[in-house]
């Protein structure tokens, strides 16, 4: 097989997932076969309710694993999920769905099936209950997997925050100079494989100017050392730089990767700057996972106006 499929878990079943989904696969063709995995009853009917074509070979896991099965454009796994609307309020009841649908996918995973892994839109507060922070710490967890990195990937620019979907007030406890290193360690390590490059980096100050008020300077006593230290191990990075500037165009464009402290500190300038033209890229685990950069979209349910520019891009991403 020369191209390994990509392996979709639709996530959230009351979602603009199978919109635009759908609506992809029908305007643009892909190298990569496509193993989605979901309630085949959630998708039919969704796909009726917002009137879209869909067609699909249904295909056993065990006939996957014993490589008994010739991928065809898309094949669906079928996880039983019933619901009477087509659409409904996100609430609990899809958590048991959504979970043993990425245990199929990571069993997929982990048997070498392809290293190619795309999830749909999950709400956080639903599916998670606070035992993660976010997908990118469930799924580290799953695979255990000890250093890895968030990253908003653009073309043109991508982000990566040190500390992801943490209280602002718990960041400045959370920020140290191991985190840092290991975070832009392994990004750095993934341009080089990935992109066949050398990542030009600027990281952020956590404070306004990288001054501080305080006694004690996180800029000067934490970022600053750890840049010194990655210089030192070749990496091309600079900082710490004011968050403030940073996005300017002229300062932006010397960069292939932001770094920021904090969540909204890089996530913010990047929705701004392209919106929907980025995805989220998850560095460090055993396999590629991006995901659309956006959640479920509960206002936009079978409204058939959802920009599908995200999940193209996640595709397209993973389709080599």
């Amino acid at each position: 097989m020369k191209f390994k499929p990509i392996v979709i878990v639709a996530g959230e079943p009351n979602s603009i997932f199978s919109e635009i989904f759908i609506r992809t696969l029908n305007k643009h063709n892909f190298k990569s076969s496509i193993i989605l995995i979901c309630s085949k009853k959630i998708l039919l009917k969704q796909a009726l309710a917002l009137r879209l074509k869909i067609e699909f070979n249904e295909i056993k896991i065990e006939n996957i694993l014993n490589n008994k099965y010739k991928y065809k454009k898309l094949n669906l796994i079928d996880v039983e999920f019933n619901q009477p609307k087509a659409f409904d309020k996100i609430s609990d009841k899809s958590n048991k769905y959504i979970e043993n649908c990425f245990k199929i996918g990571l069993n997929l995973m982990r048997t070498n099936v392809t290293n190619k892994f795309i999830n749909g839109p999950i709400s956080k507060e639903n599916f998670l209950k606070n035992k993660f922070i976010g997908i990118t710490e469930y799924l580290a967890h799953k695979t255990n997997t000890k250093n890895f990195a968030m990253v908003i990937f653009n073309k043109k620019l991508s982000v990566s925050p040190i500390i992801t979907h943490e209280p602002l007030k718990f960041v400045s406890k959370k920020i140290n100079k191991s985190t840092i290193l290991s975070k832009i360690k392994i990004i750095d390590k993934f341009w080089k494989n990935y992109f066949n490059k050398k990542a030009k980096i600027a990281i952020t100050g956590l404070n306004p100017h990288c001054e501080s008020s305080d006694k004690f300077n996180e800029d000067k006593k934490i970022v600053l050392p750890t840049v010194k230290i990655l210089k030192k191990l070749k990496i091309d990075i600079n900082g710490p730089l004011s968050a403030d500037t940073i996005f300017i165009k002229s300062n932006r464009e010397k960069y292939d990767l932001i770094i920021g402290m904090y969540h909204d500190q890089v996530l913010a300038p990047i929705k701004t700057l392209y919106e929907y033209d980025a995805i989220n890229l998850t560095v460090g685990l055993p396999f590629i996972r991006v995901s659309p950069d956006h959640g479920p979209n509960e206002k936009m349910l079978g409204k058939k106006k959802s920009d599908y520019t995200s999940l193209l891009n996640s595709i397209q991403f993973l389709d080599f």
